[in-house]
Parts: structure tokens; C-alpha cells; sequence
């Protein structure tokens, strides 16, 4: 890959450990992503008209138009998921879970679907995120603690692995169509698509299925959110640049280079773990995970 596009897909994971602290952090992680999309919603919608006019109003094309709505029902799905995830877990575990999951699927739907191939690196990349990934995960500890007395926080954590690697899914599943959409139309007037499309669906599912309030933490945490929603646009934007000139088997592993930042800044400045070793632990496998990303993304 190109150095610039390799400088975007950077940019967009700092921009994307930004926002997930803000919703970790937030005390309902679910309305803080919701009003964050509604508020970037308002900025990209009058960026995608003015890159249709600028662009001297092409035909929108159908297919373009389906891809961006799965997306944004994908990406919406993805929200609810990962905000289920950071109730339960760390965000030093379930980041480095979530993000890691993406670039394994990402990569195995590059290779069998879109007929992209691996090199040595590539090969050894996978080696690397699987353990890495089993490292932080540490499944046997799971196992272990579910057959002992003290199941309640094993049990929130478990659940906390299972939402992060179904949020995991959802990301490879939305990244895959957004290498099909973004190379459909532009790509301003694609994310608007998608955006508008994710906003509508977790309005509903917060005010229906959630039956809440979206305000209900006051003004102050709106504008928190609403910040965090901007963040995550410019992450997005830098992505879908990136995906509509190189491969995806590429920019997917590399855009969870913040996984390693993630799993420092929830061990250390959340007070995650419980002593060196795990911080050791934590960003240790972080980094087995950041390396095989890197190592897919080269290798590509």
C-alpha cells in the first residue's frame, strides 16, 4: 500500500480509540453512540450533497444505494453489540477482541470472496493475531472459572468475550461492504448514505426496544457524545478513502493498530488490571495482535 493511505488508515485508528474511551466511559454507552451519530449525521449529510453537485450530479447508482443501507443497518447492529460488550468487560479486553476478530474474518472474506491472496508476512500476521488473541482472550481461564464457585464475574466477562467477538463479525461484515460501496460512488455521498441509515435504526432501537429516553443523561453528556460522533466520522472517512484505492485484506488489519494503544489506556489510566503482570499481559498480546495486523497489511 501507498504511504498516504497507510498515514489515513493511522489517523483513523487514533480517531477510533478516541471514541471508543468516550463510550467506555460513558455511563451509557448505547446513547452516547447514538447521539454521536445523529450529530455527525448533520455533517456528512451536507458534505455528500456537495460532493454530489460538485461532482456534476452523476446518477446515483442502485447498487451503491443498497451497499450503504446494509451498512448502516450493519454498523447499527455493531453499536448495540460493542455498547452490550463495554457494560459487561474492559476496554482492554473487549477493543483488542472486537478489533482483533475483524482482521482474521476481514482478511478470509478478501482471499476466498474478492480472490485477494497472502503472502509469507500475510500468513505469518494471522499466526500472530491468533496469539495474540488467545493470550488476552485466555479461554481455558474461562472455562475454569465457569466450573468454580465465584461464577457472577465470570460469568459478565464471558458474556463480555461473546459480545465482543459478534461485534467483531459486524465489523468485517460492514468493512466488506464498504470496500463493494465505497468504489460504487463517492465516497462522501456513500457515508452520508450509510450514516443517515445507522442514525434512523439506533434511534429506534433506543427509543423502541430500549425504551428510553436518547437525552436523558443531561447536556453536558450530550455534547461529550456528540464530540465522540465526530470523532468516529473523521475515522470513518479516512477508511472509506482508503478502502476505495487499495485492497481490503490490507487496510483492515492495519486500521487495529489502536488496539495496542487500548489495551495500555483501559490497564493503566482505567485501572482495568489488577497489577503489572496484567498490564504486562494486556498489552502484551496487544501488541502480538497490532504485529500481525501490520504484518497482514504489508504482506498484502
Amino acid at each position: 500500500m501507498d504511504a498516504w493511505v497507510v498515514g489515513l488508515v493511522a489517523i483513523s485508528a487514533v480517531l477510533h480509540l478516541a471514541w471508543n474511551v468516550r463510550l467506555k466511559t460513558a455511563g451509557d454507552p448505547l446513547r452516547a453512540a447514538t447521539i454521536g451519530m445523529v450529530a455527525a449525521t448533520f455533517a456528512i449529510v451536507p458534505i455528500g450533497v456537495g460532493a454530489w453537485l460538485l461532482g456534476a450530479q452523476p446518477a446515483i447508482p442502485t447498487w451503491g444505494i443498497v451497499l450503504g443501507l446494509a451498512s448502516g443497518l450493519v454498523e447499527a447492529a455493531y453499536f448495540i453489540l460493542l455498547a452490550a460488550a463495554y457494560r459487561r468487560g474492559d476496554l482492554s479486553v473487549v477493543y483488542p477482541v472486537a478489533r482483533g476478530t475483524a482482521p482474521l474474518l476481514a482478511v478470509a472474506v478478501g482471499v476466498l470472496v474478492f480472490g485477494e491472496r497472502l503472502g509469507v508476512a500475510g500468513s505469518i500476521g494471522v499466526v500472530a493475531l491468533l496469539v495474540g488473541y488467545l493470550w488476552l482472550q485466555r479461554p481455558w481461564r474461562a472455562i475454569a472459572a465457569a466450573r468454580s464457585s465465584g461464577g457472577a464475574r465470570a460469568a459478565a466477562a464471558d458474556s463480555a468475550i461473546l459480545f465482543a467477538l459478534a461485534t467483531g463479525v459486524m465489523i468485517a461484515t460492514y468493512t466488506a461492504i464498504d470496500r463493494l460501496g465505497s468504489r460504487e460512488m463517492d465516497v462522501f455521498t456513500y457515508a452520508a448514505i450509510l450514516w443517515v441509515t445507522c442514525s434512523i435504526a439506533l434511534v429506534l432501537w433506543v427509543s423502541v426496544v430500549a425504551g428510553g429516553e436518547i437525552l436523558r443523561d443531561g447536556s453536558q453528556a450530550a455534547r461529550r457524545a456528540a464530540l465522540g460522533g465526530y470523532l468516529t466520522l473523521g475515522a470513518y472517512l479516512c477508511i472509506l478513502v482508503a478502502l476505495s484505492v487499495a485492497p481490503l485484506s490490507g487496510v483492515a488489519p492495519l486500521r487495529e493498530s489502536a488496539t495496542v494503544f487500548a489495551a495500555a489506556w483501559g490497564s493503566v489510566r482505567l485501572g482495568e488490571a489488577s497489577d503489572r503482570n496484567e498490564v504486562v499481559r494486556r498489552v502484551g498480546a496487544s501488541v502480538l495482535i497490532v504485529g500481525g495486523a501490520l504484518l497482514l497489511a504489508f504482506g498484502s
